[in-house]
């Protein structure tokens, strides 16, 4: 922190004052939070316990001593909060100033000029950072955007084919069906003189089918059943 507070020091303000605020910026600091910049008052009166102001990489801190010094009170303002910062120079000193969100104004006056500009300048410099980063909103809807997207597939159920002869041809399937193409009923002697070899084709026929899914198991049982009875 000794070598941070060279950065801070010049001709116009108090070493030991600053040296002050720092040591009791010690335990106020969160973990990997960085002092940005110390603004200590300079009034032209005796000004024993002046107030100050700290601008860190994540707040401002209002320091302002009281009883007698002996005690000092700490008021932190995200830069979320803070709308807007001002500085106004006047012929003793500056005057910072900045509003937050609920439209409440703080004020810090006798800064000197150098200061109080460099005050201005890494408020302004934090606030721009701000708005560079995305809303948690924002990421979120960014983050949705890009998970991967599953679409569910709509199986349309198959109808149950019955009716075969719709579907395979008689001169393409080698065989007759029945429902369409109804054989007369053939004589006792047609019936004995039936050639087993042509029954054989229809039952391979029948099982091509099952096996390309044309037909169903019943159906193909069904029609062998009566293939084998004519055996």
């Amino acid at each position: 922190m000794k070598e941070q507070l060279k950065s801070f020091l010049n001709e116009e303000q108090d070493p030991k004052a600053v040296e002050k605020i720092s040591q009791k910026l010690q335990d106020l600091l969160m973990k990997n939070e960085e002092v940005g910049y110390i603004g200590v008052q300079k009034k032209p009166a005796l000004n024993v316990f002046p107030d100050s102001i700290v601008l860190t990489d994540r707040r401002i801190i209002m320091c302002r001593p009281k009883n007698l010094g002996l005690s000092m009170d700490f008021t932190d303002y995200t830069w979320e909060d803070v709308a807007a910062t001002t500085v106004k120079e006047n012929i003793l000193g500056s005057e910072f100033t900045f509003s937050t969100r609920d439209a409440a104004q703080i004020s810090i006056d006798y800064l000197p000029k150098a200061q109080a500009r460099k005050i201005y300048t890494y408020a302004k410099e934090q606030l721009e950072l701000l708005k560079a980063k995305p809303s948690p909103s924002a990421q979120a809807e960014t983050d949705s955007s890009i998970q991967p997207v599953y679409e569910a597939q709509v199986i349309e159920p198959t109808e149950e084919v019955t009716d075969f002869s719709e579907i395979i041809p008689v001169a393409q399937s080698g065989f007759r069906d029945e429902k369409q193409y109804p054989e007369e009923s053939p004589s006792a002697d047609q019936r004995a003189d039936v050639d087993a070899d042509e029954l054989f084709v229809k039952l391979q026929n029948y099982k091509k089918l099952l096996d390309n899914g044309l037909i169903l198991q019943g159906e193909y049982d069904r029609l062998k059943d009566e293939i084998l009875k004519k055996m």
